[in-house]
């Protein structure tokens, strides 16, 4: 087994360090900005569907259309 690089276990405290509080801040920021700033892609509203299939179906289609415009924006056109 190949060992790449090396990760310091933190210990479990009832009082996080500031530092340990940045990192995190870090960590939840960086993954907000890659998965589309936040959003669901899916409007706001109250939705009724007659199937699962149907609803399955909306959301895909709003998922890809949301995709389709983050990626569109991060190639800058």
């Amino acid at each position: 087994m190949r060992v790449v690089g090396r990760r310091n276990e933190r210990e479990i405290t009832f009082h996080a360090s500031g530092e340990a509080l940045k990192e995190v801040a870090r960590l939840i920021e960086t993954s907000i900005r890659l998965s589309g700033g936040g959003s669901t892609f899916i409007p706001k509203g109250v939705y009724r569907f007659r199937t699962h299939e149907e609803a399955d179906r909306q959301r895909a289609q709003c998922l890809a259309a949301g995709m389709a415009a983050l990626a569109s924006e991060r190639a800058g056109r």
